[in-house]
Parts: C-alpha cells; sequence; structure tokens
C-alpha cells in the first residue's frame, strides 16, 4: 500500500452511489471486496452494521460516506467508532435532507468548543 492513497468508501442509497461510482470511487480490494454498499429496502440493518465495522478495519479506506438516513439506523456503531481515520462523514441524501442535530461528528466538535472560543 506504500505510495498509494486511502480510498473513499460509501454506504448509501442507489442515487447516491451511483454518483459516487461514476466519479470514480469504486474499487475492489485484494479480497475482491468493495468499497461500497448500495442500500435498497430489503437490505437488513445487520448487512448494513457488519459492512460498516468491515470498513473500519480495512487499512485501505480513510473516508466513509454514510447517508445520514442509514446512519440512524446504525446509530450506535458509528458513535461508537472514535478513531480519526477512518473518518465517518454523514451526507443528506436526495430524499433525505441533512439534519445537523443528527450528525455524529458535529455533536462531538459541538463538545469540544465552548461559546467563548468564537468571541
Amino acid at each position: 500500500m506504500a505510495g498509494r492513497g486511502k480510498l473513499i468508501a460509501v454506504i448509501g442509497d442507489e442515487d447516491t452511489c451511483t454518483g459516487f461510482l461514476l466519479g470514480g470511487i469504486g474499487e475492489l480490494n485484494k479480497n475482491r471486496k468493495p468499497n461500497f454498499l448500495v442500500v435498497e429496502k430489503d437490505t437488513s440493518i445487520t448487512e448494513i452494521e457488519e459492512t460498516f465495522k468491515s470498513f473500519l478495519v480495512r487499512n485501505d479506506i480513510g473516508i466513509i460516506l454514510i447517508n445520514q438516513f442509514i446512519a440512524e439506523m446504525i446509530r450506535h456503531a458509528i458513535d461508537g467508532h472514535l478513531e480519526s481515520i477512518p473518518a465517518v462523514l454523514e451526507i443528506p441524501s436526495k430524499e433525505h435532507p441533512y439534519d445537523a442535530s443528527k450528525d455524529s461528528i458535529l455533536r462531538r466538535a459541538k463538545g469540544m468548543f465552548s461559546a467563548e472560543d468564537f468571541r
């Protein structure tokens, strides 16, 4: 892996994954495992959580993008991830707007600073 950057992984609905795949993020690792999961209505929460956890332990992934409405399904697993790499970023989807109050990274960042820090 020396000399190569890390990958972006995506867990999202079909539109989100298609957009990122068209942008060129799709990769298979040496075990032929993709760096994305298309979540459909019949995708189980267990499968989503297992994929998320598998992305966390892969050393070739630096960022995990996940639709916020899917992140809500596995919130306990996302909140349990405290490492900086891979970074987990929650993104909106076409049908579900972004809600900053649900974003775990934003909640952690707010806890790091007080209003006095910005004066």
